[in-house]
């Protein structure tokens, strides 16, 4: 007969507990429950266990398990016992146990609530954040499980455990005892314990992509034996770039006496190479890259840039694939970018890695680039690189990635890279996925806050290779959220690359004010017309005219700039001809001067290129495009690359960006100036307010209760207003009314005046249908609307009419709330009727609200100001439509349960706010994976 102990589980094995996570160096491990079949494996890591660990884990000496121990280390109900391991390559680097125990520390069930954690790393692998990301995932297990408290005894000697417990940021409480630290902590997440869980995983990733992106030493694999091809075209790349570390071609076709290819050292394998490789570059067809991952995985690779297609791309088989390819590398510690990539690009001084298709190198700059497309990467660098412009060698690029299916490495993983990076200032994506929402905001806010984030975002279709999960919200409400969080999106990637340049080499303005002035009446009217319509305040402008010298222009700029009445100059050019008139290089200096003498706002020029102005522009910098990089035909005006020109002397950063069109210069102007307004306000975001009337408690249970009744509903009228006002949310009364009489008996209840109304899905809402009658004074006027009702439409239990009191005047008005598995929860608002339905002119901000962001959501769309008194309307009550706003928030976010919410409408008077309708749908609440300890997405 067994034991308990004996049973393996209460419960079936937990896969949903693997994951695999990033380490604080960059690479991989894999956590997983401890099972019976690990004793081989628990034996062997402990064997490799120095004896001081065994002392600080047991407490004495302990130099092997015994056959009691192993049976008791690897059978686990994954209730009361549970132990999980951290593996690379299948074998065991560490393990952390929890054993339920009572309040006198003796083995314990359900419903004891605490439990004794132990750890265990092996040597090699301690101070690469392992324990630290067990400590998380033991303790999501545990909360799982019931348990709310760990306790640790450990070793006064042993400060490496003791800081994994303290600085975890849990509550915790620490006592001395027998010579014991014992140290106990509750495990719901805190702020502290969040921001360090947060501030971890952006150093682990940020450094996984540093691994790939600054390598010592790279092998690219599947490099053909005659020229041309992937890999050997590859190779060049990176050795033309003057990569410093080595540089090895494998091929497993190679003859066995080929020395070199190329001039780089040959190998047939991977394993062949002496010493370590850092990265490999993967070029040989699919079939074969599996073979190729685990010889890289056994000599210790770092990292993988697949470039090889035929995975999710192709189909189901394809994606299959790629499944495979990306659990065969996590088993060992390596990250990918790919497959179906284009390639890396680090232009760093100490690291010239052109490890892409890319056949030039870029100039360095401080723009970071990313792409998921290697179509579009292509198309990136050929606008930074295209002479005549001035993109080039005038900014340049810092870094590149092109992730192609970004199977494992994403555009999440490349911003905790760039959010630190001191070599980029501005950093470009275009994504046409969003893999995580919810952890792409946060991600993109915290580095907007530090650096402009430029994006262009997908329609909202993912590419056939893209796995990301489903989002219900509509591509706009996505990019709303996105500018929430900071981002400046764009459409094009010629506005991309026109903020890219504004951004990385111009100060922020400090609002919408702009001068205008230049050579051109004609085209400063053009100038001054975009800005209008960008919702920028510009100044009249200044005519130079045509006569005007390089010194009129410098004398004009400096004014100009000195104007506290400015925030930003823009200077249009167009040549002139005659005695007098400056040539490029003179007025490219004037410019120079006038900006470099009054620093601290943004020079922008537009100018209509007949000669070689945008030439001189750039060439003003030491690192302008070289004559022989010239193109014998000239690219369209509207699709050139703006041209810069220093505003600071040639060895200096700053440089003037110049625009072949008024519209390209004033777009960019206006992204500057949103992101430079959101930069100030984000300073100060605002707080989330506490309301003293709020039930929190009393609304749980009847969100319990109703829950009961099944695993998705929408509740009834009566329900929704009990949990409504819970939060303070009051709907008005509104009573069935299935007849005349039972009308009339409604009105006398609610008193007069009512409104009368159809309910039907059809009809509801819909006055212009006819299906609502208001301002009925008395019994008379009510059947009279009942008649006509139930003769215009049908049948009353068609109609479903009711009765309801009658609120004062105003604007009508939609307030939602929505649960998306992916963005996580959107509050929405916006006028009823045709503006929302219609137009679709709604405002979206991320739960939870705060009283800033409130009163930005209200005036966010097209048409507030009907709520401000247009043409002389009388003003409605804003701050209670602000109160309300932030109430419904607070209700969403206290209770993920509440998973959409609809108040329409909601009728805004001089006075108050007045909830007319309201529907409430619950649902056990989705998974929240911010929430949770780190992990990398499932494969």
């Amino acid at each position: 007969m067994q034991s308990p102990a004996d049973r393996q589980d209460r419960h079936e094995y937990p896969a949903h507990w693997e994951a695999d996570v990033v380490l604080r160096d960059g690479g991989t491990a894999r956590i997983r429950p401890i099972t019976i079949d690990d004793a081989d494996r628990l034996v062997s890591f402990y064997e490799q266990v120095s004896d001081e660990s065994k002392y600080y884990r047991f407490f004495a000496p302990y130099p092997r398990l015994s056959a009691k121990d192993v049976h008791r280390f690897t059978h686990h109900d994954f209730v009361d016992r549970v132990g999980l391991a951290a593996t690379i390559g299948g074998e065991f680097i560490a393990t952390v146990r929890y054993d339920r125990i009572s309040a006198n520390g003796m083995p314990a069930s359900s419903p004891a609530d605490e439990a004794e954690v132990a750890f265990l790393v092996q040597d090699a692998h301690q101070g690469r954040g392992v324990a630290s990301a067990l400590l998380e995932h033991i303790a999501a297990v545990a909360r799982e499980r019931g348990i709310r408290r760990f306790a640790a005894e450990v070793l006064p000697a042993n400060n490496k455990m003791i800081k994994v417990f303290t600085d975890a940021g849990y509550t915790q409480k620490r006592s001395f005892e027998d010579g014991v630290v014992r140290l106990e902590f509750d495990l719901e997440p805190t702020d502290r314990s969040l921001a360090v869980q947060r501030a971890r995983e952006q150093r682990a990733e940020a450094h996984s992509v540093r691994r790939l992106l600054a390598p010592g030493s790279v092998a690219v694999v599947g490099v053909g034996r005659a020229p041309g091809g992937v890999g050997r075209s590859v190779l060049g790349n990176i050795r033309d770039a003057g990569h410093p570390g080595r540089l090895y071609a494998v091929n497993k076709a190679f003859p066995e006496d080929l020395a070199e290819v190329d001039g780089v050292p040959a190998r047939r394998s991977v394993r062949d190479i002496d010493g370590p490789v850092d990265l490999a570059v993967v070029a040989v067809p699919a079939d074969q890259v599996p073979a190729v991952v685990a010889e890289c995985g056994e000599h210790g690779v770092q990292g993988l840039v697949v470039l090889s297609a035929g995975y999710a791309e192709s189909g189901p088989e394809g994606r299959e694939r790629q499944r495979a390819l990306i659990r065969l590398a996590r088993a060992y510690g390596m990250r990918i970018i790919g497959p179906n990539a284009f390639g890396v690009i680090n232009t760093a001084p100490g690291v010239r890695l052109n490890a892409s298709l890319a056949p030039e190198m870029p100039r360095p700059g401080r723009i970071g680039m990313f792409a998921q497309s290697g179509a579009i990467g292509i198309a990136l660098l050929s606008r930074l690189h295209r002479r005549g412009g001035g993109v080039t060698g005038v900014t340049g690029v810092s870094t590149f990635v092109s992730a192609g299916n970004r199977a494992d490495v994403s555009g999440n993983d490349v911003l905790q890279y760039w959010y630190d990076d001191p070599d980029t200032d501005v950093a470009l994506m275009y994504l046409e996925s969003i893999g995580n929402p919810r952890k792409f905001t946060r991600l993109a806010r915290r580095t907007a806050a530090a650096k402009p984030l430029v994006v262009v975002q997908g329609t909202g279709t993912a590419p056939q290779g893209h796995t990301v999960r489903a989002t219900r919200l509509p591509h706009d409400t996505v990019s709303a959220l996105l500018r929430q969080a900071g981002v400046i999106r764009v459409d094009t990637i010629t506005e991309l690359v026109d903020a890219g340049l504004l951004l990385a080499r111009q100060p922020l303005p400090a609002g919408p004010r702009v001068a205008i002035l230049g050579n051109s009446e004609s085209l400063g009217v053009l100038t001054y017309d975009r800005c209008l319509a960008e919702g920028l305040r510009p100044a009249r402008p200044v005519d130079l005219t045509t006569a005007a010298t390089g010194q009129d222009f410098r004398r004009a700029v400096g004014q100009a700039l000195a104007d506290d009445t400015n925030d930003a100059v823009v200077v249009t050019v167009i040549p002139a001809i005659g005695e007098g008139a400056p040539g490029d290089a003179e007025l490219a200096e004037a410019l120079r001067a006038a900006a470099a003498a009054v620093p601290g706002k943004p020079v922008l020029v537009v100018h209509v290129e007949l000669g070689g102005l945008a030439e001189a522009l750039s060439a003003a910098a030491s690192t302008a495009p070289r004559a022989a990089d010239r193109k014998a035909e000239a690219p369209d005006p509207a699709d050139r690359p703006p041209a810069a020109l220093p505003a600071t002397p040639p060895d200096g950063t700053h440089l003037i960006p110049a625009y072949p069109a008024a519209e390209r210069a004033i777009r960019a102007l206006a992204e500057a100036v949103r992101y430079g307004q959101w930069r100030r306000e984000a300073v100060d975001p605002g707080r989330v307010p506490e309301y003293d009337d709020i039930d929190e408690k009393g609304a749980a249970r009847l969100i319990d209760a109703l829950l009961q009744r099944g695993q998705g509903l929408t509740i009834g009228q009566e329900e929704t207003c009990e949990l409504l006002a819970a939060y303070g949310i009051q709907v008005r009364r509104a009573l069935p009314a299935p007849s005349p009489d039972e009308a009339a008996e409604a009105a006398r209840t609610l008193g007069y005046p009512v409104a009368l109304k159809a309910t039907a899905p059809h009809l509801r809402h819909r006055a212009d249908l006819g299906g609502v009658r208001l301002d009925l004074a008395d019994e008379e006027q009510l059947r009279r609307a009942y008649a006509e009702l139930t003769e215009l439409f049908g049948k009353p239990e068609e109609l479903r009419p009711v009765v309801q009191g009658m609120a004062p005047r105003g604007v009508d008005t939609v307030v939602r709330a929505v649960i998306d598995p992916a963005a996580g929860a959107v509050l929405s608002f916006g006028l009823a009727g045709a503006a929302s339905q219609l137009l679709g002119d709604m405002a979206h901000r991320l739960v939870p609200v705060t009283d800033r962001e409130a009163t930005s959501l209200v005036r966010s769309i097209r048409t507030a100001p009907l709520l401000f008194g247009w043409r002389g309307s009388t003003p409605v009550d804003t701050p209670a439509l602000e109160e309300l706003l932030l109430r419904l928030s607070r209700l969403v976010d206290d209770h993920p349960e509440v998973v959409a919410v609809t108040l329409e409408p909601v009728v805004v008077a001089p006075h108050g706010a007045s909830v007319l309708g309201a529907t409430v749908r619950l649902a056990p609440p989705p998974a929240r994976d911010d929430l949770g300890p780190r992990t990398m997405p499932a494969y």
